[in-house]
C-alpha cells in the first residue's frame, strides 16, 4: 500500500504552537559540495551536524533552538550548515550516496523522504517521541508502513501572492474565477506591468500550475487514482486541459521572459513583486520570510488569493496545495542517534514552533501554537476551511517518476511539447514505476 496520499482531510488538520527568544549569527555553507559531520570529539564534546535550507528569521528560529538544546546538552557542539533549496538537494543525495550525511536534517517528507528510507539511509524514530503533540495528517507524510522517519514543523501553502498597490492603481479586483484572472493578466499587461513573475528554472515554481489546474478541473480524486493505479491515469483529459491551460498563459504572455531559465533561489523573481515590476506570484507561503528578509518595506504592499476557479471545473475551490517543511530527520549513520532525535525534537517543541509562526507567518504542525501574525491567522483559517490539502507531486511520487513530472510541466511552459505529449509520457512511465 502506498503511504504518501495526496488527499487530506482537513477537519482536524492542524491544532497549533509557543514563543521565540534571541537572535543568534548564522553559520552558512552554501556551497554544493559535501561536508561530513564531526561525531568525533572537539575536546569533550560529540559533535552533531545539523543542514537546513532557509535563510532570514527561519533561520534565525532553528538557531535559536539549537542554543536551547546546546544549553541542555552542553557536552554537545552543533555544526549548522544552511544550503539553499536547489542546491541542497543535489548535495544531500550526494552525502547520502557517499556516506557522510548530516545528524539531522531538512527534508519535506512524502516520496523525497521515502527514497532515502528504501535506501536505508533515514533512523525511525517511531516512539521517540509524543506523537499526540503533532497535527496525525502532517505527521502522516513522513510515516510509512507505520514507521515514523521525521517530525513536521511548518505547513507551507501555495496562494497568488500579489502587490496590493498596483492592482489599486490599475482599478483590479482580486480574481476569484480563471476569466477573471485572464482578465487582470491582460489590464496588466496593457499597463506594461509583468502579470505574473515567474522563476521556473528548477521546475517545481510552475508544477504549482499543473497541481492547482488538475486539482481545481478534476479534484484531487484525479492524482489520487492515477498514483493508486485505481481508474483515471496521468494521461486523463483532465492533465491533458491542465496543460492546455498552461499553454494559453504562456502563449498569453502572462509571465516574465525567460522564465523558464531563471533560478528560483537566486531571487531574481521575486525582485520583479518588490520593485513594481510584476504583479503576482504564485508561490508558498515561504515568500513571507522572503519578504522580510530580502525587501521588509515590500511587505505592506503584499497580500495573497487563493488559486481560482476553473471553467466547469468539478473541484473544490477550498482545496490547497500544502507542503510539510520543514520535516527534520536524523541519518541512519548518526554516530549519536539519541542526541540527534532531541535536537529533532527541540526545533519542533512548541517555543520553536511559537517564534516560527510569530516570525515566519507560516502554519505550524505542532500542537499548542496561538497564532498571532496576521498571515498565519489566514492560512490556519483557510486550512480549516479547506475540504482537502495536496502534497506536492515531486514529493509524492516515486524519484524517476517525479522529475518526469516537472520536466514536462517545464517543456509545457515552455511549448516545446503537447498537452497530449506530457499526459502520454506521464502514463507511459507510471505504468513502469507504480505498482
Amino acid at each position: 500500500m502506498k503511504k504518501a496520499i495526496a488527499l487530506l482531510s482537513v477537519a482536524s488538520m492542524i491544532s497549533l504552537a509557543a514563543c521565540s527568544s534571541s537572535q543568534t549569527p548564522a553559520k552558512q555553507d552554501n556551497s554544493a559540495g559535501t561536508k561530513t559531520a564531526d561525531t568525533g570529539k572537539s575536546g569533550d564534546k560529540k559533535t552533531l551536524e545539523f543542514w537546513y535550507i532557509d535563510p532570514g528569521d527561519k533561520e534565525k528560529v532553528y538557531l535559536e533552538a539549537v542554543e536551547r538544546f546546546k544549553k541542555k546538552h552542553p557536552d554537545v557542539e552543533v555544526k549548522t550548515v544552511q544550503t539553499p533549496n536547489d542546491t541542497y538537494k543535489q548535495k544531500f543525495a550526494v552525502a547520502m550516496s557517499g556516506g557522510t550525511p548530516p545528524d539531522v536534517f531538512h527534508s519535506w517528507g512524502g516520496g523525497w523522504l521515502k527514497e532515502f528510507v528504501n535506501q536505508g539511509n533515514v533512523l525511525e524514530i517511531t516512539g521517540k517521541f509524543d506523537s499526540n503533540a503533532f497535527s496525525k495528517q502532517a505527521l502522516d507524510n513522513s510515516t510509512f508502513s507505520d514507521k515514523v522517519y521525521g517530525l513536521p514543523l511548518g505547513l507551507s501553502l501555495a496562494e497568488f501572492w500579489y502587490n496590493k498597490d498596483l492592482f489599486a492603481k490599475y482599478g483590479l479586483k482580486v480574481p476569484t474565477t480563471w476569466d477573471e484572472l485572464l482578465n487582470v493578466v491582460d489590464a496588466l499587461k496593457k499597463n506594461k506591468v509583468i502579470p505574473i513573475a515567474l522563476a521556473n528554472q528548477p521546475k517545481w515554481p510552475g508544477a504549482y500550475y499543473l497541481m492547482y489546474m488538475a486539482d481545481r478541473l478534476e479534484g484531487p480524486d484525479l492524482f489520487n487514482s492515477a498514483f493508486q493505479r485505481k481508474g483515471k491515469g496521468f494521461d486523463d483529459t483532465g492533465y491533458v486541459k491542465a496543460g492546455q491551460y498552461i499553454q494559453d498563459l504562456a502563449k498569453r504572455d502572462a509571465f516574465n521572459k525567460g522564465f523558464n531559465g531563471i533560478p528560483y533561489d537566486a531571487g531574481a523573481g521575486r525582485q520583479l513583486l518588490y520593485t513594481d515590476q510584476a504583479a503576482m506570484m504564485l508561490m508558498s507561503n515561504s515568500i513571507v520570510n522572503n519578504v522580510r528578509t530580502e525587501a521588509p518595506n515590500f511587505e505592506k504592499k503584499l497580500d495573497y488569493f487563493p488559486f481560482p476557479t476553473m471553467p466547469e471545473g468539478k473541484g473544490d475551490p477550498s482545496d490547497l496545495q500544502g507542503t510539510t517543511a520543514p520535516v527534520w530527520s536524523v541519518s541512519k549513520k548518526s554516530k549519536n542517534p539519541d542526541l540527534a532525535i532531541e535536537l529533532v525534537k527541540e526545533l519542533t517543541s512548541v517555543e520553536t514552533a511559537q517564534a516560527y509562526s510569530d516570525r515566519t507567518g507560516s502554519v505550524v504542525a505542532v500542537k499548542g501554537v496561538n497564532y498571532k501574525d496576521e498571515y498565519a491567522k489566514r492560512l490556519a483559517e483557510q486550512t480549516d476551511k479547506a475540504k482537502a490539502i495536496f502534497w506536492p507531486y515531486d514529493q509524492t511520487l516515486p524519484a524517476d517518476l517525479a522529475e518526469l513530472h516537472k520536466d514536462t510541466t517545464q517543456a509545457l511552459f515552455g511549448q516545446s511539447i503537447t498537452p497530449e505529449e506530457a499526459a502520454k509520457q506521464m502514463e507511459a512511465k507510471a505504468k513502469q514505476v507504480l505498482k
